[in-house]
């Protein structure tokens, strides 16, 4: 097999394991592929500089997990593609490059997690999957609906990643934590009521995982979370924080109960724009990248009393 990426030294990779802890990538079943496009954010930027952060701070991240009571990176091993400049000036153009890379890695046999970069890599990243997968569903954690028809004269923004997946005309969507949303998205979201489903931030206190997740048994499923779903008390490093959102506990509660209803074959975090000198939000999204491969792809054990 021809190896389709540069891969980084185990060392300077997601999780910094040693060299003796190092897998091929014929061995890996995880692929981390930063993708730092920023071309279309509309408030605060720094997206471009998100993914080589989490990847720093990845090698803080505690390999042992309590979920699942075991070092899972050992069940599934990790390879990550060196980072290259993407060209945020033409977006259309860098997402392709990016389903070019997600379907290789697709290919392979992989499991393929996108370190973003904005919301706009996602059309680009779920593109191989919705190819692969007649019954793929998508699970989107977000603050905000990202169903506008492209925003101040960008088809490809990323306040239209959503859209544009919807694009393909079969594909369903479980959207978790609006609380931003158009008056010019509502007609598309009331003629699309059969494929989109919202549970709304304003109504968090009454969630049932149970019923979130409902529409995801038995199917392969793509996770795209964008961390302002977070509550920006807890994630203020991104472009658009908004209050009102999830608390870490509510997203891996959803994810876990996503990851025993059906299959996540792939996924992508965006949306992390780094501040200088405070590492939390950092190291919030390299445990969660952590998270959602170790729920994926390990195996199940169960935590001693």
């Amino acid at each position: 097999m021809t190896i389709p990426f540069d891969i980084l030294p185990s060392e300077e990779g997601f999780l910094g394991l040693p060299a003796e802890e190092a897998v091929s990538y014929e061995e890996a079943k995880a692929v981390v592929i930063p993708f730092g496009l920023e071309g279309s954010v509309s408030y605060g930027g720094g997206t471009a500089k998100g993914p080589a952060a989490m990847i720093e701070a990845s090698h803080q991240v505690e390999l042992f997990d309590e979920d699942l009571w075991r070092e899972p990176f050992r069940d599934f091993g990790v390879v990550t593609v060196r980072d290259q400049p993407v060209d945020g000036t033409n977006i259309k153009a860098a997402i392709d490059d990016l389903a070019a890379l997600t379907g290789k890695a697709l290919k392979d046999g992989k499991f393929p997690i996108v370190f973003g970069g904005e919301h706009s890599i996602t059309p680009g990243a779920v593109r191989p999957f919705l190819e692969k997968y007649e019954d793929l569903i998508i699970l989107h954690f977000d603050a905000h609906a990202d169903l506008r028809d492209g925003y101040e004269g960008e088809h490809y923004s990323h306040a239209a990643a959503i859209r544009r997946v919807l694009d393909h005309p079969t594909v369903p969507i479980v959207s978790v934590g609006i609380r931003n949303i158009s008056a010019g998205e509502i007609p598309f979201l009331e003629a699309n009521r059969h494929r989109i489903t919202i549970h709304w931030g304003k109504d968090r206190e009454s969630w049932r995982v149970e019923e979130i997740v409902a529409p995801l048994k038995g199917r392969p499923i793509y996770l795209t979370f964008d961390l302002d779903g977070l509550d920006g008390s807890v994630m203020p490093a991104t472009g658009t924080p908004e209050p009102g959102g999830l608390f870490w506990n509510d997203a891996i509660n959803i994810i876990k109960a996503a990851t025993n209803a059906g299959t996540v074959v792939g996924a992508d975090i965006n949306e992390l724009a780094p501040i200088e000198g405070f590492h939390a939000p950092n190291f919030l999204a390299a445990k969660l990248a952590y998270k959602i491969l170790s729920l994926s792809l390990a195996e199940k054990h169960s935590t001693p009393a």
